[in-house]
């Protein structure tokens, strides 16, 4: 059993978050290091790294920095010791590693690429508790032109209008389209309604003259790609 200290101070040194990253450097902290680090303070009764631990510890099905991107605002202010500003600046700190993720991948001149794509939109989507799905409107160069979200919550595909795909399409002057949403389950493999959804917009970009070019599904780590499937 983990010997439990009233405050940081009274830890080895070798065990105290700050200086262990000034002997090791940040990739030698654990998860809940650098949460406390983040942290900075707890409590009178619960140290900065007891706490972290119980941030990761929080989310009832999601646990680690999983369970980060499952919190929100009021399920971190019921921890005792964080307050309405460390609950703002956890959720920004798991915001930024989003963005990280999406500028590390080098911007291509070709969006056409499903596993360009699903790695853009991973860390965004394959978190997500419902289903989004996203509408991206392509240039000739198959450069992105515009992302519009089409719909969000459970109903996935089944009641996103095809019309509304094409106005927007006009309106942006796209010259091809792709469709992207998630599956909270984590398993990428289209439904009967997405299949179906899938054909309709297919048939409708035939004839107006704007193909869509790919369904891409996205889920835990992984993706599915219509068009690399034969499925459209």
């Amino acid at each position: 059993m983990e010997k439990r200290f009233k405050t940081m101070k009274d830890r080895p040194a070798a065990e105290r978050p700050y200086e262990k990253c000034l002997k090791e450097g940040p990739k030698g902290l654990t998860d809940g290091e650098l949460l406390a680090v983040i942290l900075r303070t707890g409590t009178k009764d619960c140290p900065a790294l007891e706490l972290a631990w119980n941030i990761l510890d929080r989310h009832p099905v999601y646990k680690g920095l999983a369970g980060l991107t499952h919190l929100n605002l009021e399920m971190l202010r019921q921890i005792p010791g964080i307050g309405s500003v460390k609950a703002i600046e956890i959720l920004c700190v798991v915001e930024l590693s989003v963005r990280l993720s999406r500028a590390s991948i080098p911007m291509e001149t070709d969006f056409c690429s499903p596993e360009y794509i699903a790695a853009y939109y991973m860390e965004h989507m394959r978190h997500l508790e419902a289903e989004k799905v996203f509408l991206l409107l392509l240039n000739g160069r198959g450069q992105l032109l515009k992302e519009v979200l089409l719909s969000e919550g459970t109903a996935g595909c089944a009641y996103v209008s095809v019309k509304s795909i094409f106005l927007e399409a006009f309106r942006s002057e796209a010259v091809s389209i792709i469709l992207i949403h998630n599956h909270p389950s984590g398993c990428p493999e289209p439904s009967r309604e997405d299949l179906v959804f899938t054909r309709q917009v297919q048939e409708a970009g035939k004839m107006l003259g704007i193909p869509l070019t790919d369904h891409i599904i996205v889920g835990d780590r992984c993706y599915l790609s219509m068009r690399e499937q034969k499925m459209m």
